[in-house]
C-alpha cells in the first residue's frame, strides 16, 4: 500500500511563471476577434489600465483550487512588481495551498479517473486531477494551531493572522515562493472573509477546545473587522480596481466595500476597473456567475471598464496577468503598503474620500 501512495504522489504540480512566454501580440490580435477571445483581450487591457492609473488600488479576488493547480508562482510575480495592493481569497488557497507548500509540503498530479475509496484509505485528498497528501495536510492544520496559541487571546481580523503566518514562514518556511510570505514582506494585507473553512478553521478549532478545557480566553476571528479594515483600504484609495479570479465570497466581500464606506458617511466613487474570470452563469442568480454589470445596479462597479470573461483560470488568468506583466504597465506604480494602513487606530486612518453632509445609520 505504501509503494502505491508513493506512485501516486510522485509528480509534483509545477506552478508557471509569467517569465516564461509573452502572450501580447496574440491578445492584441484577439482584440479583432469575438466571443471570449475579444473579452479577454478587452479584460487584459482593463487591467494594464488599471495598473497605469497610479492613483488606483489593486484588489485581486481568489476562489476556486487555484494554487493547487499551478498558478502560485504567478500571484507572487504580481506581488513582487507591485501589481496588487490588497488580496481578497478563500482560505482553502491562502492556507490549504499556499502556506502547505510554504511549509514545505506539494500538490501532485493525479487524475479524476481513480477509485476514491483507495485514495481515502491511503490518506490522499483529491481536488479533481490534482493529489494533496492528508498526513502533511494535518501538520498544516497543527502549524495553524500553533500560531492561534502564539497570539495575544483576543478577536483578530484574518489578514492579521495571516501576517502572522507570514512572519512565522520568514523564519520556519521551507519554500521561499509563497504568496503568504511575499505578501508579508511587502505589507500586502490578504483578507480570508470564510478564514474557518479550511486548515485554519481546524487549528482554531483545536485552539479554542484546549482554552476551554483549561478555562482561560482564547483566540477568535473578527470578520466584521475585516469588512472594516477592508472598507478603510476604500477610504485611503478611493479610485480601486478589481481582479476577480472566481466569484463566491471573495468577489461580494470586496464589491461591498463601496457601500460600507457610504455608510460609514463617506462618498466614495464606485469600483473603477472590474474583471472577473469565471466559469459559472448568471442564469440561476446565484453569486458567481452574475454580471459586473448587475453589480453596477447595487452601484458597486462602474459600467465604463468592467468585462466579464468566461474561462477557465488555468488558462485565462495566465494570458490576461502576461499582458499586463509584458507590457510592463506597473513600472510606475508605487507600493502602498496598506498593512501599514489599516494597522493603525481608527481616528489615524489617513483618509482621502469625501465626507458627506450626514453620516448613514445602519
Amino acid at each position: 500500500m505504501r509503494t502505491n501512495k508513493e506512485q501516486l504522489l510522485s509528480r509534483p504540480i509545477k506552478h508557471l511563471s509569467l517569465k516564461c512566454f509573452n502572450p501580447v501580440t496574440m491578445i492584441d490580435t484577439m482584440e479583432e476577434m469575438a466571443f471570449q477571445a475579444r473579452n479577454l483581450a478587452r479584460g487584459s487591457k482593463i487591467y494594464e489600465n488599471m495598473l497605469r492609473d497610479t492613483d488606483c488600488g489593486v484588489i485581486l479576488c481568489l476562489a476556486g483550487s487555484l494554487i493547487s493547480a499551478g498558478l502560485k508562482k504567478i500571484v507572487v510575480e504580481l506581488i513582487e512588481n507591485n501589481m496588487v495592493d490588497a488580496i481578497v481569497s478563500t482560505g482553502a488557497n491562502i492556507v490549504d495551498q499556499d502556506f502547505f507548500e510554504g511549509l514545505g509540503f506539494k500538490h501532485y498530479i493525479g487524475s479524476p479517473d481513480v477509485d476514491d475509496n483507495m485514495l481515502r484509505q491511503l490518506h490522499i485528498d483529491r481536488i479533481y486531477d490534482t493529489f494533496i497528501d492528508e498526513d502533511d495536510l494535518r501538520i498544516c492544520d497543527e502549524v495553524m494551531g500553533q500560531i492561534a496559541d502564539s497570539l495575544p487571546a483576543r478577536p483578530h481580523a484574518s489578514w492579521e493572522i495571516i501576517y502572522k503566518m507570514g512572519e512565522y514562514l520568514d523564519k520556519h518556511g521551507k519554500c521561499k515562493e509563497s504568496i503568504v510570505l511575499a505578501s508579508y514582506k511587502k505589507d500586502i494585507p490578504i483578507f480570508c472573509p470564510a478564514f474557518s473553512d479550511c486548515s485554519a478553521g481546524f487549528g482554531f478549532v483545536h485552539h479554542q477546545w484546549k482554552a476551554s478545557l483549561e478555562n482561560k480566553p482564547a483566540v477568535s476571528i473578527d470578520s466584521a473587522k475585516d469588512f472594516l479594515d477592508l472598507t478603510r483600504i476604500k477610504l485611503v484609495s478611493p479610485t480601486t480596481g478589481l481582479l476577480m479570479i472566481g466569484g463566491g465570497v471573495p468577489k461580494n466581500f470586496a464589491q461591498d466595500i463601496v457601500v460600507a464606506a457610504e455608510v460609514l458617511g463617506y462618498d466614495v466613487s464606485m469600483h473603477k476597473y472590474a474583471i472577473q474570470i469565471t466559469v459559472a452563469d448568471e442564469r440561476d442568480g446565484a453569486l458567481s456567475g452574475s454580471t459586473l454589470r448587475e453589480a453596477n445596479s447595487w452601484g458597486k462597479v462602474d459600467s465604463s471598464a468592467e468585462q466579464m470573461v468566461y474561462g477557465e483560470a488555468t488558462v485565462i488568468f495566465p494570458l490576461l496577468a502576461g499582458y499586463a506583466y509584458h507590457k510592463r504597465s506597473y513600472e510606475k506604480r508605487t507600493e502602498k503598503r496598506f498593512v501599514k494602513e489599516i494597522s493603525k487606530p481608527i481616528h489615524e486612518t489617513t483618509v482621502s474620500a469625501t465626507r458627506t453632509n450626514s453620516e448613514q445609520t445602519i
